[in-house]
């Protein structure tokens, strides 16, 4: 484990242990009448004990504890693996705080260890009838302004990802260097809604280190591997013909979904735990070293969802909203050091200190926005 890679962690700690530990569950067990505080999750290596296996319908906060010796994520799906709410990189030993907002239905949970594969599942029924977070008006307009939000980047998306696919196909290895790094700055600012389409997003977007045992690889990245180390695309034509037909079909199904203000709250938290665990670390464009456009890209998708709630968080806790622009202020200064022409210095050309100054940062933003998502739910 590298220095900056200890510390994230560590960082990734002082966040997490500012949630309430819950006390560990037993397995199986139902809802009680009255809609319980906190639902306790025991996540392992091998299990994820959920304390209930009913809840109200309404929002639902789940307090997720690694028990395990992995680096866990905590899902709850509805039918067909549409992610209703998640948290990722529940690191060993911490407990983590997840809000979702569920309609009476039927719904699996689901612990991933290692944050691969498939996940170990329980079923959660939800029952009752609640009153939306989207029948509020001002809530309701937070939604509909991040949709046009991310219709303005899906747009983008689609046009830069042909574009990228065409140079890959074409056999043009420099253009397709430039274009990589361009075309992935609009997923990465929509990645919260995106990721919320089951299988598409590790199809889309996975990196080699994410793949379960005899997984298939497509994506980006692995085109990305082709380009910069195997130096040869001569066979990626139905790897980039898959990565634009994958782009298209999210694109329509983010442009569809119907969204929650928790999936704003939630995805602007999201996207800065993406930068601390994969950016700075530089884990996720390993081989083109790309990782401060997407640095850029997650910070400023977080920032859009933060300002669609703006007239919200204005009214409920303005001391919140003054905290935040300073912070992303100071997140925008420091990484606007690292500007280079048109895009950004490549991650191995940082010092140990630059990164370290860039995960202050973060860490620093990632604080005031985890108190979003409970003024929201208020």
């Amino acid at each position: 484990m590298s220095a900056i890679t200890r510390l994230t962690a560590g960082a990734l700690a002082l966040a997490a242990l500012t949630a309430c530990a819950a006390e560990t569950p037993a397995p199986g067990g139902s809802a009680a009448a009255k809609k319980p505080d906190k639902v306790a999750v025991a996540a392992s290596d091998t299990e994820c004990k959920v304390a209930v296996s009913e809840v109200a319908a309404g929002t639902s906060t789940f307090a997720i504890t690694n028990g395990g010796s992995k680096v866990t994520e905590f899902y709850v799906y509805a039918p067909g693996d549409r992610v209703m709410a998640e948290v990722e990189n529940i690191v060993p030993g911490l407990t983590r705080e997840l809000i979702a907002e569920l309609p009476a239905g039927t719904y699996e949970t689901a612990c991933k260890p290692g944050m691969v594969g498939k996940g170990i599942r329980n079923p959660l029924k939800v029952t009752g009838e609640h009153k939306a977070l989207n029948t509020d008006a001002k809530l309701a307009e937070a939604t509909a302004s991040y949709k046009r939000y991310v219709k303005s980047q899906s747009d983008t998306l689609l046009v830069k990802t042909q574009e990228f696919v065409d140079a890959v196909k074409a056999g043009q290895i420099d253009k397709a260097k430039e274009l990589f790094p361009v075309s992935r700055t609009y997923w990465e600012r929509i990645e919260p809604v995106a990721e919320i389409f089951g299988d598409l997003d590790p199809a889309i977007d996975a990196r080699e280190a994410d793949l379960a045992e005899g997984e298939e690889w497509t994506g980006f990245h692995k085109i990305e591997k082709d380009l910069w180390i195997t130096k040869d695309v001569s066979e990626d034509g139905p790897v980039a013909d898959k990565l634009i037909a994958d782009v298209k079909t999210i694109v329509a199904k983010a442009n569809a979904a119907e969204l929650t203000p928790l999936n704003l709250a939630n995805g602007a938290k999201e996207l800065l735990d993406e930068v601390a665990t994969g950016k700075i670390t530089g884990e996720e464009d390993i081989w083109s070293h790309t990782d401060l456009w997407d640095f850029d890209a997650n910070l400023q998708g977080s920032k859009a969802a933060v300002q669609a709630l703006r007239p919200v968080l204005e009214e409920r806790a303005p001391d919140l909203v003054r905290t935040l622009d300073a912070k992303f202020a100071a997140a925008e200064a420091e990484l606007g050091k690292h500007q280079k022409g048109d895009g950004w210095r490549l991650h191995d050309e940082l010092s140990e200190a630059e990164l370290k100054s860039l995960s202050d940062v973060i860490n620093a933003l990632a604080e005031p926005i985890s108190e979003i998502a409970p003024i929201v739910a208020k």
